[in-house]
């Protein structure tokens, strides 16, 4: 028996004085000066002394204290440190698809500039068929069925994306000694979305001309934020996210000037876009169709991101051409015999519009926010703030009465 009684320790801890009460076989009350009283045991292992944090008397009755001190010495005779097994034991438990990916996300996040996109990928299209299940209940018949699911959707690219993760995601499984084989690894892009195709569509003037027509003739299902994102898009070259995720606070209309920063833009460098008296027109109209957020293109639903979605564009672009995700039967085609275009390929267009109307290509590349090559972008810090002004102003210029084609009326907020 120890030299405790319950009523002796509820003594000690009623009287507050602080110290250490020793019961015996190296178990101790502990009152501190500070904080609620807790259970301790002090031990030797390979001559250094030890303490061993039991847990709250609060939680932890006398009896229950000195099993957990029973138990602590019995591992130690066993040759096991108690507090680096409890170290171990305490250590993150993976167990299912979705642990792994927390696990495997934590060291991610610091590494890659834009981790959002396996994030994203592994919570649409990874999750929602595997996250719950353990490791070792995944198979390479669920890895086939979800690269098939993507592929079938019309996302090439999206579809291999999501196996180059899962491979990833695996292997960090067997690196951890979690698994002993990936069941991603046999499979290969001829499996997802096959080889992928750098694309080279840029649209001609009269496509633009015929686009944005449909495009006003199709109001009801193409909203006026969409047009107004299209027509930027098309007129600045900007990636879709730095323009459709864009707040306010970065723009200074009075002065002309968009200040991109490194944080948001792909490069990882801050630019400042120029902007013509077309898009500060089209910038005016968005800022009262705002009504007051902090987003140039607020979310127009209910939903957890403030701003429009990554897919909000090229959805309404597919479902002109006759083509929307999980919807039967298929809206008509309303683009005639135009040939398919998705939103990046608008940026490739103001490349092509920078080229025709006679911009120097080193201009034109950093109008597209693109670092220049070689010896030239090494040496080259110059940032043609005045050239890319007049160059994206000829732009604007050559698609203005396209896209003004039609005087459009305001939506209420």
């Amino acid at each position: 028996m120890g030299n405790f009684t319950a009523k002796k320790a509820q003594a000690l801890i009623k009287n507050g004085t602080p110290g250490r009460y020793s019961d015996g076989n190296g178990l101790y009350l502990m009152i501190p000066r500070k904080g609620a009283p807790y259970w301790m045991f002090r031990y030797t292992l390979a001559g250094k002394r030890r303490e061993l944090t039991l847990d709250k008397y609060a939680r932890l009755s006398l009896a229950e204290a000195r099993e957990q001190a029973v138990e602590a010495q019995k591992t130690i005779r066993n040759g096991i440190d108690p507090i680096e097994e409890r170290k171990r034991e305490e250590q993150v438990t993976i167990r299912t698809v979705k642990d792994l990916f927390t696990d495997w996300y934590h060291d991610l996040e610091k590494r890659l500039k834009h981790p959002r996109i396996p994030k994203r990928i592994f919570e649409r299209e990874i999750a929602p068929s595997i996250g719950h299940l353990t490791l070792d209940k995944v198979t390479p018949m669920d890895v086939r069925a979800i690269v098939r699911k993507v592929a079938g959707s019309g996302r090439p690219a999206i579809a291999n994306d999501t196996l180059m993760y899962l491979k990833q995601l695996f292997n960090h499984a067997i690196k951890l000694g979690l698994l002993t084989y990936n069941p991603a690894a046999a499979f290969n892009v001829n499996d997802a979305g096959g080889i992928e195709k750098s694309r080279d569509r840029a649209l001609s003037l009269d496509e633009i001309h015929k686009v944005f027509q449909v495009f006003r003739d199709n109001s009801d299902s193409f909203s006026r934020d969409n047009y107004l994102a299209c027509a930027l898009l098309l007129v600045l070259g900007v990636r879709k996210t730095e323009l459709t995720e864009a707040q306010w606070s970065e723009f200074d209309l009075k002065n002309s000037r968009w200040e991109l920063s490194g944080e948001r833009s792909k490069t990882g460098t801050k630019i400042i876009i120029p902007l013509s008296p077309q898009t500060l027109g089209w910038l005016e109209e968005l800022k009262i169709r705002a009504c007051g957020s902090d987003y140039v293109f607020p979310s127009r639903r209910r939903s957890k991101r403030p701003h429009m979605g990554k897919d909000t564009l090229n959805r309404a672009i597919a479902k002109l051409f006759g083509r929307e995700p999980g919807n039967k039967p298929q809206p008509e085609n309303r683009m005639g015999d135009i040939a398919e275009f998705t939103v990046h390929d608008l940026r490739r267009t103001c490349r092509s519009l920078l080229a025709a109307a006679g911009v120097p290509g080193h201009v034109a590349e950093r109008c597209l926010n693109h670092k220049l090559k070689g010896i030239e972008g090494i040496y080259d810090r110059y940032d043609y703030f005045e050239e890319r002004k007049q160059a994206l102003a000829k732009v604007a210029v050559l698609v203005e009465s396209v896209i003004n084609g039609i005087p459009a009326e305001y939506s209420e907020c």
